[in-house]
């Protein structure tokens, strides 16, 4: 069974062409906070559920967001089965081979989080267990990385909130994960604390299937909300402060493609 929502959204602005759909079917990771996640009254809410309830305005749809854990969005996407897929997505050459992404609209890196009394840093991690997100970009970096730091072990989770259940069970020591989504996290958590900024240089942005029409779509509106000032403001209600200067949610940026 799987949990959907649904955002409407405006007729005005660009219509979407004969081709496009209606309703924009867009799978995200419910609890990746603060992108998409439920509120009290089990709303979906977040930065990128406001920045695609935006893109639909333009494009004159509606919204249908299906909950689909981080590791299954790329082959709901290839599939067909949702248009598009959100969840703090990094741009990586190995996923532009098989999907297709408009242009980046937030700059990352990971982080190391772990209990307040726990592992201090990365060069702490030695023999001990770190959690990551299944397929994410974090896992990657673990992976890669696992002897350098000497890793005892690596557990795979499909979400933040069951990690971080672990975690404070210490069932894990650490977990590697993007360092917006972990800050957002424990702002009010002082058993928890990110303890080291792992810098990976990740940008975010919408996938797509492969080529698909949509993405060139979607690109076009991003030029639009980032000149607008639409994403200066949605970056200053989710994180509380206004984007940097020149970083890619303000920054007018070509479509991602391979080389």
């Amino acid at each position: 069974m799987r949990l959907t929502g649904l955002t409407m959204a405006l007729l005005a602005g660009t219509a979407l062409s004969a081709a496009a759909q209606e309703t924009l079917t867009v799978g995200a990771n419910i609890g990746n906070v603060p992108w998409e996640f439920q509120d009290e009254s089990g709303e979906f809410v977040g930065f990128e559920i406001d920045l695609v309830a935006a893109v639909a305005e333009r494009l004159g749809a509606e919204v249908e967001t299906v909950n689909i854990p981080f590791n299954g969005l790329f082959s709901a996407v290839q599939s067909g089965r949702i248009d598009i897929a959100t969840s703090s997505i990094t741009i990586t050459d190995e996923r532009l081979e098989s999907v297709s992404f408009a242009q980046p609209y937030y700059d990352s890196d990971q982080s190391l989080t772990a209990l307040a009394e726990g592992p201090a840093s990365l060069a702490e991690m030695d023999g001990k267990v770190v959690g990551v997100d299944t397929g994410s970009t974090g896992d990657m970096w673990a992976t890669e990385q696992a002897e350098t730091y000497g890793f005892a072990d690596i557990r795979r989770y499909e979400g933040l909130a069951p990690a971080m259940l672990d975690l404070q069970a210490g069932r894990i020591d650490g977990y590697v994960s993007d360092i917006p989504a972990l800050q957002y996290y424990v702002r009010d958590k002082p058993q928890l604390e990110v303890v080291e900024r792992i810098p990976t240089g990740e940008t975010y942005s919408m996938m797509f299937a492969k080529d698909a029409e949509l993405a060139t779509q979607v690109n076009a509106v991003l030029d639009d909300l980032k000149t607008e000032g639409v994403l200066a403001e949605l970056h200053q209600k989710w994180f509380g402060v206004a984007p940097d200067e020149g970083s890619s949610t303000v920054t007018v940026l070509p479509m991602p493609a391979l080389d």
